[in-house]
């Protein structure tokens, strides 16, 4: 024991003998050795300038004054945690100056540019107005139609292949003027014949078709175009001024040869006492029709309807059609469809009034039906009709006339007679 008590006490006295040497060798006799900092590491702070901040560590160690015993090595700041600051083991800390106010900014984004405001323009559309470029003449049998090829009035002219009159095309053609001419009799070119109580009117159409049609193109810089052309003509004067021959025939014939005669088919009212006002039908609805004949004589005279045709088109040859009055003056449609159609009892001998059941054909979009008879007169003195002169309606008893002579029905279910030469005038009306 009492060896490693006096080697304990050896050592101390070395330490202390050599610290002790050591002061004394450097000459500093201000140093005290419970203080491990020197002085020179101590800064002073002038207010007048911004302290610099010192910032130690691994790659900037704080700097050893002179005189500084080797024996005691420059610590520099540890840190257990490089994301937080470590502790100040000097008891030095640094200053740093907070700057003053950040300026605010004043940069935005650019404004999109306004546009400016249009100002009120006094503007009228205009309005295109028809050129007067179409010239028609009527003549006895013909009529005669001048086109300027400058159609619309623009300044462009036309190809003569866009312009044709109903399915006839140009018959002349005047360069120098730059008219086209079209000639055609007046039941030629598709014309439409309509006959009134007083005169008779023949319809043309003249027919614009724009040419970038026939060009394959999907677009068009123009309108196609109608023009309606009509020629009138009375029906209450002779047209004829030829002598009659032969000269001998008897004053009475002869009177009768010039009768004029106005025909007319009427939509009547349910009363027969005036013409309807309206010609539309719902189906199951009964048409009550009159063929009347106006004449000027004092020769008694009777009315018959030959013949009756529907069409959807005002042409008696078109499909489909439906033939509901044949085999002169037979009704056939109760016939045919069980239907209520039937003559109505004579009360005059110029009237004939016959009611027909409202129907319309089988195809789409056929509201629309024109009717067209055939209506003729003879005269009153024959003492009985004839199978060519008759009016007849089918019933539950059979064939019955208008005229009480119903054995003149017996050729309604077969074929009656050629109509003979007894018959004065045969008229063609439609509605």
């Amino acid at each position: 024991m009492g060896f490693w008590q006096v080697g304990f006490g050896l050592a101390v006295l070395l330490a202390l003998g050599f610290s002790e040497a050591l002061l004394r060798s450097r000459g500093r006799s201000d140093w005290t050795p419970s203080i491990f900092m020197p002085r020179a590491l101590v800064q002073k702070t002038d207010f007048r300038m911004p302290p610099v901040a010192q910032r130690y560590g691994p790659g900037n160690p704080a700097s050893v004054p002179q005189g500084f015993p080797a024996l005691f090595p420059v610590q520099t700041p540890a840190r257990s945690d490089f994301r937080r600051p470590s502790q100040d083991l000097f008891g030095v800390q640094s200053k740093e100056l907070m700057l003053g106010p950040v300026t605010k900014l004043t940069w935005s984004f650019p404004s999109l540019p306004e546009e400016s405001q249009q100002p009120d323009i006094p503007f009228a559309l205009r309005h295109p107005v028809p050129a007067n470029s179409v010239a028609a003449q009527c003549g006895e049998n013909s009529i005669y139609v001048a086109v300027m090829e400058d159609f619309f009035g623009t300044g462009k002219p036309l190809r003569s292949s866009a312009l044709t009159l109903g399915s006839c095309t140009a018959t002349g053609e005047d360069p120098s003027a730059q008219v086209l001419i079209f000639e055609s009799e007046l039941h030629g070119c598709g014309s439409i014949v309509t006959v009134s109580e007083r005169e008779i009117v023949y319809t043309f159409k003249l027919l614009y078709t724009p040419q970038e049609a026939s060009y394959g193109v999907p677009i068009v810089r123009s309108s196609s175009a109608v023009v309606g052309i009509e020629c009138h003509y009375s029906r209450l004067h002779n047209v004829s001024s030829d002598s009659l021959v032969p000269t001998w025939i008897p004053y009475t014939s002869t009177k009768v040869a010039e009768e004029v005669f106005v025909f007319s088919l009427k939509l009547m009212t349910d009363d027969w006492r005036f013409e309807r006002p309206s010609n539309q039908y719902f189906l199951g609805d009964i048409i009550n029709l009159e063929a009347s004949v106006h004449s000027y004589s004092h020769v008694p005279i009777r009315v018959f309807v030959d013949s009756c045709v529907a069409t959807v088109v005002p042409d008696v040859t078109s499909v489909p059609r439906y033939s509901f009055i044949e085999n002169n003056g037979c009704l056939v449609d109760a016939k045919l469809t069980g239907s209520r159609s039937r003559f109505m009892p004579r009360t005059q001998g110029d009237k004939l009034q016959f009611q027909l059941e409202a129907f319309r054909f089988q195809q789409p979009d056929s509201g629309v039906v024109y009717i067209t008879c055939m209506v003729k007169v003879a005269v009153a003195a024959t003492p009985t009709p004839s199978p060519e002169q008759k009016a007849c309606s089918f019933s539950a008893n059979g064939w019955v006339s208008v005229d009480d002579s119903d054995q003149v029905c017996g050729c309604c279910d077969t074929t009656c007679s050629i109509r003979g030469g007894s018959d004065l005038l045969l008229k063609g009306l439609n509605i």
